[in-house]
């Protein structure tokens, strides 16, 4: 999992071998189980999770007291409540494990230590910021610009794991529609 995160972080940011050592020796492997929750709303999200193997997802509970799932991550991604992780409040959101999964977890001490340690790993961060960014401005314009097959076509050319791999319910969630919504539009697709 160690060389996975590895050939993450240097497909993002040029780091020497020592440097990369060192990044690494700072996330500490975790077996979650389906359905374990790694940080629950009103906690201060405290920790980064890089996923080697599973999916987890973070999703909030809305107005009428449904889960509204904001994002998926699969095999080498990262997932936090980065609004709490960034600052420092209790989060809305929960983190949930979806598959039994193997991660790797910073601490967000040990994030900010490696960002005043090593130079390159504020360029990482600022990479996976402008990525978070632009992937949920994206999520929220589909929201208000397409209906639901388009939606769900636009998460079959983007994204066809969540589709393949998570329940119904979830995938539902995801895009904002309903569960009978999803059938029909499987149904049709």
């Amino acid at each position: 999992m160690y060389e996975q995160l590895g050939n993450y972080i240097k497909k993002s940011i040029e780091v020497s071998d020592e440097d990369l050592k060192t990044i690494l020796s700072y996330f500490k492997p975790l077996k979650k189980n389906k359905n374990d929750i790694l940080l629950s709303q009103g906690e201060t999200s405290q920790q980064t999770f890089f996923v080697g193997k599973g999916c987890v997802r973070i999703f909030f509970i809305n107005e009428e007291g449904k889960d509204a799932t904001r994002y998926i991550a699969f095999e080498n991604q990262f997932a936090t409540a980065l609004v709490s992780f960034i600052t420092k409040m209790p989060s809305v959101e929960n983190i949930q494990v979806i598959e039994k999964s193997e991660l790797l977890a910073i601490t967000h001490e040990d994030f900010k230590h490696l960002m005043r340690l090593i130079p390159q790993w504020r360029e990482f961060y600022s990479n996976y910021l402008e990525k978070a960014y632009v992937n949920n401005a994206n999520r929220l314009m589909s929201f208000t610009t397409m209906d639901a097959l388009e939606r769900y076509n636009q998460l079959l050319k983007i994204n066809p794991t969540i589709v393949k791999r998570l329940p119904n319910k979830i995938v539902a969630s995801y895009i904002n529609i309903s569960q009978e919504t999803l059938s029909r539009l499987k149904s049709k697709v």
